[in-house]
Parts: C-alpha cells; structure tokens; sequence
C-alpha cells in the first residue's frame, strides 16, 4: 500500500477533487483502486443522500468536515462521511456533488497497487456496486 496526502482548497467540490485525484494518481503510479483513509476539514455547504432516498439534501455552512470514507475507482468514488454544523449537531450519508471546502480539506488516501476496483451492476440490489479484483503484475503473484 502506498499513501498519497492530498489537501483540497477553499471552493474545491470535495467529491470531483476526489475523483480528479485519483485519476491523476492512477495515471502516475499505474493503480486502479485507492481508499479514504483519513480526512478532515471544513466545508461551506454539503449535500448528503440519506438512505433509501432518491436524492441528495443540502446542508449550509459553516460545516466541519468529521469523517469521510470510501473507495476511489475508475468508475467514480463511493463517498460516505459525516459532519457537525456550528452547534455540534452531525448529519452523515452519502457525499454527492456539492460538497464545497470552506477552509480545508486533508485528505489521506491509500493507494491499492494489485487491486482493481469496479463498479457494477448487482441485479440483487439494483445498484452499480463494488467489484473488487486481484491483479496480477507482469506474471508474478499478487500482492
């Protein structure tokens, strides 16, 4: 596992950073699956699907950022986190587009060399769910 620290800035959409970032790292190091390992932060406006629902809420700041976790992929992120408005109160769900950085956002991710991460339909669930894969490095074993 390798680590990559990335800090997002003021005005940043925390998901497309996200999904920008690791396009970019798997560019770099040649890897096709990463996770959130740590993050924190502040946000001006969040936009949280909470389950069962169709569609994202929009929570206005000034948020911090409490926890975030999640898979990074070729196919997009599964994002999930929590945050606390002025008044200590936390509200957690499914991170969509929308969630703005106020101040900050550290985000420590954790690059998968021999995994591949997909995202694909469960007839099951009725959803693009992950398909995690081990790969194989020119002929070797995997890690």
């Amino acid at each position: 596992m390798k680590v990559h620290v990335l800090r997002l800035s003021p005005g940043d959409d925390l998901r497309a950073a996200l999904e920008s970032a690791f396009a970019a790292l798997s560019r770099e190091h040649g890897i096709a699956a990463a996770c959130i390992v740590s993050a924190v932060g502040s946000l001006s406006q969040a936009m949280l699907r909470y389950a069962d629902k169709p569609g994202g809420s929009d929570i206005n700041g000034p948020l911090e950022l409490l926890m975030l976790s999640g898979t990074l992929s070729a196919d997009g992120a599964h994002l999930h986190g929590s945050v606390a408005d002025a008044n200590g109160e936390v509200k957690g769900g499914h991170i969509m587009p929308g969630c703005i950085v106020r101040t900050t956002a550290e985000v420590v991710i954790a690059l998968l060399p021999g995994w591949e991460f997909r995202r694909e339909l469960d007839v099951a669930t009725g959803f693009r769910e992950l398909a995690a894969r081990r790969k194989m490095d020119s002929g070797s074993s995997p890690e």
